[in-house]
């Protein structure tokens, strides 16, 4: 299997991996750190959707999209950090003033998991914010040890697995999910 990680440019396919099974369902659409807690309860049903495919047409695109051949099987959400809620959450710690970018979420189809899929979505999210000239990448994985984490809020992806794509630790943070620990990692890319 050779999976090839390309900008999210197209809807049809950020649907796929995003969207709901009811086209009124309340899903993520991982617009929960993008867009303002407000906003984003107010975006109800359809209008989620709406939302993302205006993204999907912006630049830069929201993420990061995974295909196995012509397949959509995976997502991660990549943005300068300024452009999201991060900027200004007070869990997570700044640690200089460099424009960084963060990548925030980590989502393989089910049917897909198990095949490195993530892997190939953390690198292809560094090398999509390393051509627009992103200093630093960012990403507040959980460290869970290696214990099990429920695959519903495993979103923001496990500290293992960006460490192997060339992470290091910057900071703690006081966020938790699910139980874990939130860390913040980082690799440069000057």
């Amino acid at each position: 299997m050779s999976i090839d990680v390309r900008p999210a440019t197209v809807f049809d396919d950020v649907r796929a991996v995003l969207g709901p099974k009811r086209p009124d369902a309340n899903v993520c659409w991982c617009l929960s750190y993008r867009i303002p807690s407000k906003l984003s309860n107010e975006l109800r049903g359809p209008a989620r959707g709406e939302y993302v495919a205006d993204l999907v047409r912006a630049d830069p695109p929201p993420g990061v999209l995974a295909y196995d051949g012509d397949e959509p099987v995976g997502w991660a959400a990549v943005a300068p950090r300024a452009d999201t809620a991060f900027a200004r959450n007070r869990k997570i710690p700044h640690v200089d003033d460099l424009p960084v970018w963060s990548l925030w979420c980590v989502r393989v189809r089910p049917g897909h998991r198990g095949q490195g899929i993530s892997h190939a979505l953390i690198d292809g999210a560094v090398e999509f914010a390393r051509s627009r000239q992103a200093p630093v990448v960012e990403a507040y994985p959980l460290d869970n040890r290696g214990a099990k984490v429920d695959l519903t809020m495993a979103y923001p992806g496990l500290l293992k697995n960006f460490e192997a794509a060339g992470f290091r630790v910057a900071a703690e943070t006081t966020s938790v999910l699910a139980g874990f620990p939130r860390v913040l990692v980082r690799r440069d890319l000057r």
